[in-house]
């Protein structure tokens, strides 16, 4: 018991500060030069005389300038010769690529279509759409892209020039 008393005795003492002595400890310390000057960064004086403080922006974003991503969006044509390429379209949707596919050159309809239904399913898959630009050309899109079909409804209904007006 009495090397507990010691021991508290020793922490109370140590926790004790004699104000005499931390004094003379800070004065031993000379002031620190860092080079360079002081100013109040509050207020900024104009030419007209007038000061002005400067808010900071508390709210979340404020006054951010967007990123943008260094990876530019691709547009990928296609134009399968057999069935296999199918995969390959399959693989372009998957990297969030555009694919344009041109099925006019295969002469096989069977093939042909069974390329088409393989697309429409990777397109179901992922999230993306199609589009059919003519008869045996389309658009794949991934998730992340929106095709506008607008204009293309547009030009079916109205002509481009007025003589194709009938």
């Amino acid at each position: 018991m009495a090397g507990l008393k010691d021991r508290m005795g020793k922490l109370r003492n140590w926790m004790v500060i004699d104000e005499d002595n931390s004094e003379e400890e800070y004065d031993a310390y000379e002031e620190y030069e860092d080079g360079y000057d002081e100013y109040d960064e509050s207020e900024e004086e104009f030419e007209d005389g007038s000061e002005q403080d400067f808010p900071y922006s508390t709210g979340i974003g404020a006054n951010r300038v967007p990123e943008y991503s260094h990876n530019q969006m691709k547009v990928v044509i296609v134009e399968p010769k057999v069935y296999d390429d199918a995969a390959l379209i399959a693989d372009h949707l998957k990297l969030r690529k555009t694919v344009i596919v041109n099925l006019e050159s295969m002469t096989q309809q069977s093939i042909k279509k069974s390329i088409f239904d393989f697309m429409n399913g990777a397109v179901y898959v992922l999230d993306g759409s199609i589009q059919r630009v003519s008869k045996s050309i389309f658009i794949l899109a991934p998730k992340n892209v929106d095709v506008d079909a607008s204009i293309k409804k547009e030009l079916e209904s109205k002509a481009i020039f007025p003589w194709q007006n009938k």
